[in-house]
Order: C-alpha cells, then sequence, then structure tokens
C-alpha cells in the first residue's frame, strides 16, 4: 500500500458545512468548513468564491498536517462520539 500524501487527502470527499454569518460591521459572508478538520474554516463575501476558494486553504492546511504528523480524520472513518440517541431513551 502507498503512503497517503497530499493529493490522496485533497481528492476525498470532505463534510463541508457551509453557512452565513455576519461580520463585525453587519456585512453578510458565506463560511465553509469540514467536518473531518475542526480547525479548518474558510470565509469570502459570496457562496460561490467561498466554493471556488476554500481547497487552496485545504491544502495548505493539509500539508502542515502531514508536515506535523498530525492524524488527518478521513471522511467515514469511524470517530468517537458519543451516540446520544443510543443512550438516551
Amino acid at each position: 500500500m502507498s503512503a497517503k500524501d497530499l493529493d490522496y487527502y485533497l481528492n476525498l470527499n470532505w463534510t463541508l458545512i457551509e453557512g452565513e454569518d455576519l461580520d463585525f460591521d453587519g456585512n453578510p459572508y458565506h463560511y465553509i468548513e469540514i467536518k473531518e478538520i475542526p480547525s479548518f474554516l474558510f470565509c469570502a463575501p459570496t457562496t460561490e468564491r467561498a466554493r471556488q476558494n476554500y481547497m487552496l486553504q485545504l491544502k495548505w492546511t493539509l500539508q502542515v498536517m502531514l508536515e506535523k504528523g498530525i492524524h488527518i480524520t478521513e471522511p467515514d472513518e469511524d470517530d468517537d462520539e458519543t451516540d446520544w440517541e443510543t443512550l438516551c431513551p
């Protein structure tokens, strides 16, 4: 099996969390988070610009994580989140 490199991670089907909010001046902006990478957040003035440009920041984030040996949680990787629906009737 080959090592997982930057290209491998860039081509995964990440879980995007998209939304809109207001900046400190009350102007709207669009953001994209990635569920599997809690430290990832990309903001842009419009939905279209956010979707077009978040990949560059993702590339930089993944490069740092790979260089520092930080575990990269992949989409569909089992996580340790508590399943509250199962625990609480």
